[in-house]
């Protein structure tokens, strides 16, 4: 050791240390990775490879800063040089594996949401989360190895900024959620959007907004109690005036409320037929404050969502239609519906109906006795909005096939009486009398 250091011109320990560190840390990393390089082998899920590569990559740094740390305790160096020095190995320390640890739980996650689409585009917000909270984990160690006391500023900044990140990342987080859920309902034609892709879209504008406003509210809320002012007015003050707005506009409340579990209940959409507090007409639009109808004659109805008590939909999934077909007493209800039956089925096998048509024709049987008729039921089960048309055609098709086989269709009719006939009666018929000048 003297010849090496009369050969550097310093003490020859500090280098030799240092090196032979490094030497006992590569040949620890070694058998370490010989091991769990066997183990990993031995297993089938990722997880494990990547904690095998984690201690792989945080063992030689580790090992080397643990051997300098004691090598430190040697070295003849002023114990103030030496105090910070070793706590500068602890901080690195901590830094590194705070890191690595960090990268482990962005690999982790990547497994994870690999596995499900879906989920990859939450990875960046999660990923940011998971970066911040072990940069603020290794920070708050550091300070406290190297016995560094914030001020109330610095301590209050700190929070501040946690409270900003906190709040973004929760806003991604809201932001990515409600664009899955529009994703869930997105079918394959690009050119123009269905009802259910329309439902979600506008119900993600409703959560969006309310995150925004909630969320941006509590990191205000928050952010101003770090700086010292008392929020308990403030919030005594917005529940004060949001309890005289809702008094005052508590019908524009209950038009809201009601809209929005309209729209997320999916009790009706735009386009479909339906009957609302009396009135019929199609969706043209579903507000949050209002719904609009526009019945078969043109006119557009407007209903305050807070309004509507009853709400009939007709074209919700499929759609029935029904048919009272009315025969003449003499006829055989049997052979009437076989001819029913058979009508149907002609109507189902058209290939301009077909597609239309997801049941076969049903015959619910006799269903009253008139004063000049039987009256038989009927329904045929069609896709929404398609009943009008196949009924009708239904129609058609059954008065021609009656038509055709001489199937009374009996209608109201009166007969007319008019009494017994009257006795026949005589006129006489007198001539005037002549006049005495007259001259025949």
């Amino acid at each position: 050791m003297e010849k090496l250091t009369e050969l550097l011109g310093f003490e020859g320990r500090y280098l030799v240390y240092p090196l032979a560190a490094l030497v006992i840390a590569g040949i620890f990393k070694l058998v370490i990775h010989r091991y769990l390089h066997k183990w990993s082998q031995r297993t089938e899920s990722p997880v494990d490879d990547l904690v095998v590569a984690y201690v792989d990559r945080t063992i030689l740094p580790l090992m080397l800063l643990a051997i300098l740390y004691w090598v430190s305790i040697w070295v003849p160096l002023p114990e103030a040089a030496a105090g910070y020095g070793r706590k500068s190995l602890v901080v690195l320390a901590v830094f590194v594996v705070t890191l690595f640890t960090a990268k482990l739980a962005s690999s982790i996650l990547e497994v994870f949401q690999g596995r499900q689409e879906n989920l990859r585009r939450f990875l960046q917000p999660l990923r940011m989360l998971s970066n911040v909270l072990f940069l603020l984990i290794s920070i708050a160690l550091a300070l406290r190895i190297l016995n560094i006391n914030l001020t109330n500023e610095a301590m209050r900044l700190v929070r501040i900024v946690g409270i900003i990140v906190g709040a973004l990342v929760l806003l991604r987080i809201i932001k990515l959620a409600v664009l899955h859920m529009e994703q869930l309902v997105e079918d394959k034609d690009t050119t123009s959007l269905s009802e259910a892709e329309k439902r979600a879209k506008t119900l993600g504008k409703i959560i969006n907004s309310a995150g925004i406003v909630l969320v941006s509210g509590i990191a205000i809320m928050m952010t101003l109690s770090e700086f010292g002012i008392n929020i308990a007015p403030i919030i005594t003050g917005a529940g004060i005036a949001g309890l005289a707005v809702g008094f005052g506009a508590q019908n524009l409340v209950r038009d809201i409320i009601s809209g929005f579990f309209l729209i997320f209940e999916d009790q009706i959409r735009i386009g479909d037929s339906v009957r609302i507090n009396g009135a019929a007409g199609t969706v043209e639009a579903i507000r949050l404050r209002t719904t609009i109808l526009r019945d078969l004659e043109g006119v557009v109805h407007i209903f305050p969502n807070g309004e509507i008590k009853q709400v009939a939909n007709m074209t919700k999934e499929f759609s029935y239609y029904v048919i009272n077909v009315g025969v003449a007493y003499k006829e055989s209800v049997d052979e009437v519906m076989e001819v029913l039956e058979k009508t149907g089925a002609e109507l189902a096998q058209d290939p301009a109906f077909s597609s239309l048509i997801l049941a076969p024709l049903e015959i619910l049987g006799v269903d009253d006795f008139t004063d000049s008729q039987v009256k038989i039921k009927i329904r045929i089960k069609t896709v929404p909005q398609q009943q009008w048309a196949v009924g009708r055609e239904l129609r058609r098709r059954i008065k021609n096939t009656f038509d055709s086989k001489g199937i009374e269709i009996p209608f109201p009719h009166v007969s007319v009486y008019f009494g017994e006939a009257s006795k026949p009666f005589d006129l006489a018929v007198r001539s005037a009398p002549q006049d005495a000048g007259d001259e025949t």
